[in-house]
């Protein structure tokens, strides 16, 4: 590190106006070139301020009040505006969080990814066009001459992921921020990412800043870590080093927080299922065009599948495997093509008797709290609206009902007139499933809801979950491509792929003996960590195996 690519020094940022409110405090550190350094940590400790201020990016309410950051020697605060667009793109490159909102949506792949090379090169349009083109074959792009005239809207999470680190490695940067790259991605395709964003970064010389909350990743990929914590480093190290002792307790905390393997609970495997689905088909219409008719394409093919009283089933598998379909399916929320669905053992079909009562007794925790509740309706009656169709005699008891609720998922009655912009992440996530318990219902889809919560906050919200399912009894439908999350929570796991069930069985036959080549690979995807007495070892499913993992995604 004796002449380092990034040097911070005793950075400080604050909320414009305000000098009091600290955002980052005196964050020193240094990135040598070709070094692989991880920033993990809690929402809001600061890790992607830190990170876009080392671009200048940081949001106009944010200023820097001390300290300096200084890239191959020059100090990037006051840096001038000419100066500084010279060195995004070309020396310091960022694949940010979400690509569906950093991708311009009204412009083709082509011409997003022409752009940078247009402002920093002096190649011809035929040597940008042959850039372009290696590059998105490089990522794994399979049609790279069709991908430049399509839209971000026609690519998975994942392809958007990789156009996304092609456009970032196009200029062959000194310096390329990954903020939670793969926080939506599945396993397998988690680990596709991942490992390309190393082979690029590699082959051209580039250090690599990873923030993440996702601790094995980081743990497997990165040389050294930070640990951040209120806007400080508590924490710094090697990453073994910190992995087997660490030092700072809010360190050990955030280990201790990872998801372990619970003990096997009895469920009753004589009695009827509260939900089953024999059959069930579901089929998307494809627009006609002028070239081609429009046709059907089949999402979910016979699923066949039950679910006992007090059961935790878990879906997993790869993006488009059918996961989210079939719980909406489920739900009631997207139309079936074939098959049935029994609820208590009754058809559930609308028009019935008992199409109602299915309705009212099956809710569902979304992905996305912010988007799945109304930003207009503060949180009493957000959790209240659940309610509507119920028979209680009066507004004094549904409000009784509703502060009852919200006390048990932890919050108190300062959060009753709150709108939900006002919470945090997981808040939004309490809100959510006192929203879809406050009725008892008998049956809950729980479709990835804790996929966007850092590690400590995900932990709270799995055991708050885990002990409301066993205070209330309801069966669960549990979605979910975090491995760790299903084998902490789950009794049983079905594994999906291309719309169809691959293997089902109980959550330890499934995680230790799988008998599918599929779900061994998508176990084998991606790392863990096992606890020691003092700290953690990261390890790998099935290591003494090669995983079939590129021929499982072809």
């Amino acid at each position: 590190m004796t002449h380092p690519l990034v040097q911070v020094d005793r950075l400080n940022l604050h909320v414009r106006g305000d000098s009091h409110l600290h955002i980052v405090r005196d964050v020193s550190f240094k990135i040598a070139p070709g070094e692989i350094v991880g920033i993990v940590g809690e929402s809001g400790s600061g890790k992607t301020m830190v990170a876009r201020s080392l671009m200048s990016l940081q949001p106009p309410a944010i200023e820097l009040t001390g300290g300096d950051i200084l890239f191959r020697g020059q100090s990037i605060p006051g840096m001038p505006a000419k100066q500084l667009r010279r060195l995004r793109g070309a020396e310091i490159g960022m694949v940010f969080q979400e690509p569906m909102t950093s991708l311009n949506p009204s412009m083709t792949i082509g011409r997003q990814l022409d752009e940078p090379l247009k402002l920093h090169s002096r190649a011809t349009t035929q040597e940008r066009h042959a850039r372009i083109v290696d590059i998105l074959r490089r990522v794994g792009i399979q049609e790279p001459e069709a991908a430049l005239s399509a839209f971000p809207h026609q690519f998975s999470g994942g392809m958007r992921q990789r156009i996304m680190l092609a456009s970032a490695m196009l200029l062959h940067p000194a310096l390329l921020i990954a903020d939670e790259p793969t926080t939506a991605l599945d396993a397998l395709v988690q680990k596709e990412v991942l490992e390309l964003m190393l082979e690029l970064t590699r082959d051209q010389g580039t250090a690599l800043l990873m923030i993440s909350h996702d601790l094995p990743m980081v743990a497997r990929y990165c040389t050294r870590i930070l640990v951040m914590r209120q806007g400080e480093i508590v924490e710094e190290g090697e990453t073994a080093a910190i992995l087997a002792h660490p030092r700072h307790p809010y360190t050990r905390d955030l280990l201790q927080a990872m998801p372990t393997r619970g003990p096997v609970r009895e469920i009753d495997a004589t009695a009827p299922p509260v939900v089953e689905v024999r059959g069930l088909e579901v089929e998307y219409r494809v627009k006609a065009s002028l070239l081609a008719r429009g046709k059907a394409k089949r999402a979910l093919h016979g699923i066949d599948l039950s679910i006992r009283p007090g059961e935790v089933v878990a879906l997993v598998g790869a993006s488009g495997s059918g996961k989210t379909t079939l719980g909406r399916a489920i739900a009631g929320l997207t139309p079936i093509s074939g098959g049935s669905m029994l609820f208590r053992g009754k058809p559930v079909k609308p028009g019935t008797d008992g199409y109602r009562d299915y309705r009212l007794n099956c809710q569902m925790i979304f992905q996305d709290p912010f988007g799945s509740l109304d930003p207009r309706i503060r949180i009493r009656d957000l959790v209240a609206e659940a309610l509507r169709h119920d028979d209680m005699p009066g507004r004094e008891q549904i409000a009784d009902r509703v502060r009852s609720i919200l006390a048990e998922v932890g919050m108190d009655e300062r959060y009753l007139d709150r709108f939900p912009h006002e919470l945090s992440g997981g808040q939004r996530q309490r809100v959510a499933i006192a929203r879809a318990i406050v009725r008892r219902p008998d049956f809950v889809i729980a479709d990835e809801a804790v996929s966007a919560l850092d590690v400590t906050v995900r932990a709270r919200v799995l055991e708050l979950l885990a002990q409301l399912q066993q205070r209330y009894k309801f069966s669960c439908l549990f979605i979910s491509h975090d491995l760790g999350v299903v084998e902490q929570l789950a009794d049983r796991v079905v594994v999906m792929r291309d719309g169809s069930i691959v293997e089902e069985g109980s959550r330890d036959s499934i995680f230790d003996a799988p008998r599918s080549d599929y779900t061994r690979a998508l176990l084998s995807a991606i790392p863990t960590l096992s606890r020691t007495e003092t700290g953690v070892t990261l390890n790998w499913r099935f290591a003494g195996e090669t995983a079939k993992t590129t021929e499982m995604m072809q």
